[in-house]
């Protein structure tokens, strides 16, 4: 099954977001916030300038999307991320009661939702559950990541 034209243009504005987030010396990762269709939260990695290590581009996209519906709890929306979440960031998304996950490339090192943990949807110890798909723009992501990384070294 391939790529929806919606999750691709969602996944292009977290991959701006994470275009951001690297013209900051950050890793670029980005995130975004969706409810109906609309855009109502979107964050990128900013540990570093926040001094802040939960300050991960998810976090950042829960807590905007949060301000401007003047809720915590965010059922039915979705958040789109440029990186497989970690297990911090799986962790907000269930307490947000996020309702879909759509992210690009998998993190082999702290993946949250199956490449290293399975906690977005599978962990039934949670008492809300999440779907997650990944792959979507990977190849995009993946490369946005490559390239800082590899500019770093």
């Amino acid at each position: 099954m391939g790529v929806s034209e919606r999750d691709a243009r969602w996944m292009r504005q977290a991959l701006h977001m994470a275009e951001r987030a690297a013209a900051e010396g950050e890793v670029p990762v980005g995130a975004v916030v969706v409810l109906d269709d609309g855009l109502i939260g979107q964050g990128y990695n900013r540990p570093i300038a926040a001094h802040d290590p939960t300050a991960h581009a998810e976090i950042q996209a829960l807590r905007d999307a949060g301000q401007r519906v003047g809720n915590y709890r965010l059922p039915r929306a979705e958040l789109y991320v440029t990186l497989e979440p970690c297990p911090m960031c799986a962790s907000a998304i269930v307490h947000a009661r996020i309702a879909r996950v759509v992210y690009g490339t998998d993190d082999p090192k702290g993946g949250a939702c199956g490449s290293v943990f399975d906690l977005l949807p599978s962990d039934h110890r949670f008492n809300h559950r999440t779907a997650c798909e990944g792959g979507v723009l990977a190849d995009e992501c993946a490369d946005l990541l490559r390239a800082f990384f590899r500019a770093r070294r």
